[in-house]
């Protein structure tokens, strides 16, 4: 969310389906999950020692977090956040929800953020989907992981919306590996709330982290290990959640 050329592909709501081409504005919002091909490449403004200190960071403590600012191309965030922007006003995004398939609940309760899945086929969303396969291949060659493919959403969470605490995927899945979230909020204070707050791997009632939903920050986590969760918003919150994954296909609906 195949080898390390083999695209990453994404199904609407819970598995969707990275795609290109069309119109974007439209299929964003869409139920038509297609395919798409190699992006061309790019200077990698990653850096091998960012690299190393994001393995050790997951490899360590299962999470870390870290500002994206100056691995990103100038201008992306802010393009990002446009895009993101002008998705939530005309209303293309969908509430989201628990589960999968016939077991899919969209239980208020335990969270009120809507999404859209990001399909690649904006410019902003082709530069971003480069860094995440350079980050696919670093860790693939320092942890391991074998991670085949990635999934990607933007979510909103307007004043009072929240996702209670959960994990990312189920033990033993082989499915979602690391999550990412990256925030696109400008000069968020802390009485806006909505903090992701990261819970320890083996006491769940122990908070480890708590990340304030400013612009370029993000934090990486271990999906099947790392429980966490979003507090109420105070004002509109913009972020990316991205999951990198071990199996080659979506699972069927």
């Amino acid at each position: 969310m195949d080898s390390e050329k083999t695209k990453g592909v994404v199904v609407p709501l819970i598995e969707p389906r990275l795609e290109r081409g069309g119109e974007v504005m439209d299929r964003l919002a869409g139920d038509d999950p297609k395919s798409i091909g190699e992006a061309p490449s790019t200077p990698n403004l990653v850096g091998e020692s960012w690299l190393d200190e994001l393995a050790d960071g997951l490899a360590g403590t299962g999470w870390i977090e870290c500002d994206l600012s100056l691995r990103l191309p100038a201008g992306l965030l802010g393009e990002l956040k446009r895009e993101v922007e002008i998705l939530d006003k005309t209303e293309a995004m969908t509430r989201a929800g628990i589960g999968r398939g016939s077991d899919l609940l969209k239980d208020r309760g335990v969270r009120r953020d809507k999404i859209v899945w990001m399909d690649g086929a904006s410019a902003p969303q082709t530069e971003l989907f480069r860094f995440f396969d350079h980050v696919r291949d670093g860790l693939n060659r320092r942890l391991f992981l074998s991670l085949k493919r990635y999934e990607a959403h933007y979510a909103t969470y307007q004043p009072g919306d929240f996702y209670k605490q959960h994990v990312d995927s189920f033990q033993g899945r082989a499915s979602r590996m690391i999550s990412l979230v990256l925030y696109l909020n400008d000069s968020w204070g802390l009485e806006d709330g909505g903090e992701l707050r990261v819970f320890d791997a083996e006491n769940h009632e122990v908070p480890v982290g708590l990340f304030r939903p400013e612009t370029g920050r993000a934090v990486f986590f271990l999906s099947e290990t790392v429980p966490h969760e979003v507090l109420p918003a105070r004002r509109t919150r913009y972020s990316i959640a991205c999951w990198f994954r071990q199996d080659e296909v979506p699972l069927p609906l």
